[in-house]
């Protein structure tokens, strides 16, 4: 019985937590039985595994992604298992693991975009960080027999960065929308506290997701509408209240951390629009969300969002306060609807999975030598 392993050590997480807690989900629904899946998490996540078929063995390793916990003791766990393959599903990895290995690259939005803002550490110890990154991340696109991108544009991302030898070695695999998601229903309690008409952002609060230009350009619309800007509670968050506050738009301007399922599916089915002003994604899941609950998206013109909604929904230049400001106004006076029945087709994360697999199989069949 052939063994493959599971990097599931970011479940918990925001973004790459999303894919992982949606892929195991479904390749535990359509995954050969004649494998043993090896899912590689946290203990503290344990509890929050759903069951899982008796072809998958839960094993416990409390090695920390970027640490040297993660570089040596969890090389030797993993050495020891002596698996027949591996999916390395986050770019931190053990560099030296020398088996068969499949690694899933999200974005390259760390290379594109280095700036110290994007972290807390001091200057030196973020560039130090970011050349162990640079490294890690090459090692792995190099070294592994199969990458999976989730959008032909980190594909291409990749193949302009480290060069068109590995275009044929890299998959574009769609995610799709959240069985949690899907099968939840709004928080209802919430209704009396958003009697205004509001738009909503969905994610992380980093630079390059361009929070701070959203909130300049809101500040120009005419009162009546409410921003929500939905994400989690960290260093970044702090910073973006300061900003809402030097701009006194409190009462237009909230920031809802740690929103439940059920939250999200009512931001999501009461919102005017979703406004996505970002920089740089691999993805976009709220994207596909928004569009799930046929939301009308207003958005950057970036690559990705083109690739996702194929040109379907009100584009800015993220760089250009005015025109973020203007297409909000713009909709406010003619909101543009959409029907995203034929695009959601497209994307699947049971598809993602079957599809995966299958990349397993053929990985499992070649005679490639790390």
């Amino acid at each position: 019985m052939k063994k493959i392993g599971v990097d599931a050590r970011l479940y918990s997480q925001t973004g790459v937590g999303t894919y992982l807690r949606n892929f195991i989900h479904e390749l535990s629904l359509h995954s050969p039985k004649d494998i043993t899946f090896y899912v590689y998490i946290l203990p503290s996540d344990e509890k929050k595994l759903l069951p899982l078929p008796s072809n998958f063995v839960i094993k416990k390793a409390p090695y920390l992604w970027h640490s040297f916990s993660e570089q040596f003791a969890f090389l030797k766990m993993l050495n020891d298992e002596h698996l027949d393959l591996m999916h390395f599903t986050y770019f931190g990895y053990p560099v030296f693991y020398r088996r068969k290995f499949i690694a899933t690259v999200h974005d390259l939005t760390p290379l594109l975009f280095k700036t110290g803002k994007a972290s807390t550490k001091n200057s030196l110890i973020y560039g130090i960080k970011h050349f162990f990154f640079k490294f890690i991340l090459r090692s792995q696109i190099e070294n592994a027999v199969s990458i999976i991108t989730p959008t032909e544009t980190v594909k291409n991302q990749i193949v302009h960065m480290y060069g068109s030898h590995l275009k044929d070695k890299i998959t574009p695999l769609h995610e799709g929308i959240g069985y949690e998601l899907a099968q939840m229903k709004e928080n209802e309690s919430l209704k009396p506290r958003y009697e205004n008409p509001f738009f909503i952002y969905v994610g992380n609060f980093y630079p390059h997701k361009n929070i701070i230009r959203l909130i300049e350009a809101f500040a120009g619309i005419k009162a009546g509408h409410q921003l929500i800007l939905i994400g989690p509670r960290d260093h970044f968050a702090t910073s973006i209240q300061h900003h809402i506050k030097q701009f006194k738009m409190q009462d237009r301007v909230i920031i809802v951390d740690n929103a439940t399922t059920p939250d999200l599916v009512f931001f999501y089915k009461h919102a005017q629009a979703l406004i996505h002003p970002s920089l740089s994604e691999g993805f976009g899941l709220p994207i596909i969300e928004a569009a799930y609950f046929n939301l009308p998206i207003i958005a950057s013109d970036i690559p990705v969002f083109q690739e996702l909604l194929k040109g379907r929904y009100s584009s800015f230049n993220p760089h250009d306060i005015s025109d973020i400001q203007n297409k909000i106004e713009s909709f406010i006076s003619h909101p543009d609807k959409q029907d995203y029945g034929s695009i959601l087709a497209q994307y699947s994360f049971k598809t993602m999975a079957q599809q995966t697999v299958a990349l397993y199989q053929k990985a499992l069949e070649s005679n490639v030598k790390i």
